[in-house]
């Protein structure tokens, strides 16, 4: 099994360029139902009733790109992905923090080249220096600020690390966090989240469902696609998660009373699942490919992936390869594909759980 197992055509036209004015105006792709039926993410709580868990992904995108300058005058681009150490101090140079990063152009970077903003070296607000390769253009870089305050540098000199395939110009950035975003911690948004208002949510309440919170911070294998031809040796890099004993349990009764866990967002199905296998925090590569003992959730809500995703292949695993009738049918219809694009909700195939090993 390899990409070419997951490919699709994908009109460039289907790809939305900037999200809607109002958020749960997004159409959502049903099958949960037998027939297709087309919604809209404003119908979801009329979906749920008493013993549904929502399952949502807290994590608030940061301003991660940055373009920065060498001191030849050359340009340069850095996508901070994760932190990999706690802050250190260097009197040189204020206060430091290492983190994972994509580089371009990395293989013209030697470890030790600093990056500047507009490239004068005696503007110490923010100095990027390159550090360890560790390949497909990943490096590690430490973030020097002249007053340790690194978000407060980010915010001024940052900018939110849309897709590749958006090419408009995001108006407001706020349209590229969910409502509920809290700590600011991931390098991409949690999309199929982006489509919930607190009235939604506030509905699904009403309806008997229970609104649990997690965190998936997300990192690199968005924005990374699948070189190579077996997926047996693609790999994962890691994510860190956190979910509270506290959902799981609720995810647990769900269980045991004959509810429905409904995860919003492939982030959130992949940390449910995680914390039922590594428990409730830490580091995950789980790579969620066919056939996959699913132990937690039910019922995706999801939105339309890149053709030869890893998205992709974790959907197959969870509703089988009726994906490509739904496609299929979301493009003929004229649904909005990617990141800012219309929803579809799935059911998991089996219909039965695996064991819980948390």
């Amino acid at each position: 099994m390899g990409p070419d197992d997951f490919d699709y055509d994908l009109p460039a036209e289907a790809i939305a360029q900037e999200p809607l004015d109002d958020r749960p105006s997004a159409r959502l792709l049903d099958t949960t139902g037998g027939p297709v039926v087309h919604r809209t993410v404003r119908d979801l709580p009329s979906l749920l009733g008493p013993g549904d868990v929502v399952v949502v992904n807290d994590t608030r995108v940061f301003p991660a790109r940055l373009r920065l300058r060498r001191s030849t005058g050359g340009i340069a681009e850095v996508l901070l992905l994760h932190p990999v150490d706690r802050k250190v101090e260097d009197s040189a140079l204020g206060i430091g923090a290492r983190w994972e990063a994509l580089v371009r152009p990395s293989r013209r970077l030697p470890p030790g080249s600093e990056l500047s903003i507009g490239g004068d070296p005696l503007v110490r607000d923010l100095v990027v220096e390159v550090g360890l390769d560790l390949g497909e253009g990943r490096r590690h870089v430490t973030l020097w600020t002249s007053d340790g305050d690194l978000l407060a540098a980010l915010e001024r000199h940052g900018e939110m690390p849309l897709p590749p395939y958006i090419e408009a110009d995001l108006v407001d950035p706020e349209r590229y966090q969910t409502v509920f975003s809290d700590r600011p911690a991931s390098a991409a948004a949690p999309t199929a989240g982006l489509h919930l208002t607190d009235d939604v949510l506030a509905r699904c309440r009403a309806a008997g469902a229970r609104v649990e919170r997690l965190e998936l911070v997300v990192g690199l294998d968005t924005f990374r696609p699948v070189t190579v031809a077996d997926l047996d040796d693609h790999r994962m890099h890691r994510e860190r998660y956190r979910v509270d004993p506290t959902v799981m349990e609720a995810c647990r009764e769900a269980q045991r009373n004959g509810g429905r866990v409904l995860a919003v967002g492939t982030t959130t199905l992949r940390a449910l699942e995680s914390a039922s296998r590594f428990g409730p925090y830490g580091l995950t590569d789980l790579f969620i490919r066919p056939p996959f003992d699913f132990a937690v959730v039910d019922v995706l809500m999801t939105n339309f992936h890149l053709p030869r995703s890893t998205l992709l292949v974790m959907l197959e695993a969870f509703s089988g390869q009726r994906w490509r009738t739904w496609y299929a049918d979301a493009l003929s219809c004229g649904y909005r594909f990617l990141s800012f694009g219309d929803a579809m909700l799935v059911a998991r195939e089996d219909g039965k759980r695996g064991s819980d090993e948390g």
